[in-house]
């Protein structure tokens, strides 16, 4: 129990903890009533932060979500053009991150990255659809062992500022490996080779680094769900 709530905090989060308890410390200072929410505030930093290790399902073909979340959208769209993946539909899935989820994303497939392209757009709401074409985003595809391309994209929302990504161009990766964050509230699309169809169903709460989204040498159709 103390392992699911003592988690390690990410290193970019501890700049925005020092900060909100200095603030807590002032507003204390200020009046008791102030301090108390600036140490509610604090805490709520560190949970943002938090970073939890995964246990990722590693056999071959599995795309594993890259985001802590809702399954938003499922839709077959063109992938970004930057990417070079052609202009036909691929299916992609949305996952939307509110200011509660865990915002470490991780890498859906094993390979070897291929492509990475940062666009500087705008911070309209990530739930919107227009949001993939418009905010601002960082675009990454991997391509795997059997050379099967796999994109996702980290995009900012009303409130998020700040895209971190730390792949390279030639970089090995594996499923699951920790690669950036959003801060703060914001979306991770994932565009799935040609045929592949995903193994979530909209509304469903993906986990990342755990919940597969999809499998590559699966022929199964795209799954349906209810709330129950």
């Amino acid at each position: 129990m103390l392992k699911s709530v003592l988690v390690p905090v990410h290193p970019q989060g501890w700049p925005f903890v020092g900060l909100f308890a200095l603030a807590a410390a002032v507003l204390w200072y200020v009046a008791l009533p102030l301090g108390l929410v600036g140490c509610v505030l604090t805490l709520w930093c560190v949970y943002f932060f938090r970073n939890p290790d995964r246990t990722t399902p590693t056999r071959p073909g599995l795309v594993i979500s890259p985001a802590d979340g809702v399954v938003q959208m499922i839709t077959s769209v063109p992938p970004p053009d930057q990417l070079d993946m052609g202009q036909d539909g691929l299916v992609r899935v949305s996952i939307f991150m509110n200011v509660f989820d865990v915002h470490v994303n991780r890498v859906p497939v094993d390979g070897v990255v291929d492509k990475v392209f940062y666009y500087p757009g705008r911070f309209v709401n990530a739930s919107l659809d227009k949001a993939s074409e418009h905010n601002e985003r960082q675009c990454v595809a991997v391509r795997t062992a059997d050379g099967r391309r796999v994109a996702f994209v980290q995009i900012a929302g009303l409130i998020a500022r700040r895209i971190l990504c730390n792949l390279q161009p030639g970089q090995s990766v594996r499923a699951g490996e920790r690669f950036g964050m959003i801060r703060f509230g914001s979306r991770v699309d994932v565009f799935l080779p040609a045929g592949v169809q995903a193994m979530v169903a909209v509304g469903q709460r993906a986990v990342a680094g755990e919940t597969v989204i999809a499998d590559m040498n699966s022929s199964e159709p795209q799954r349906a769900g209810e709330v129950r």
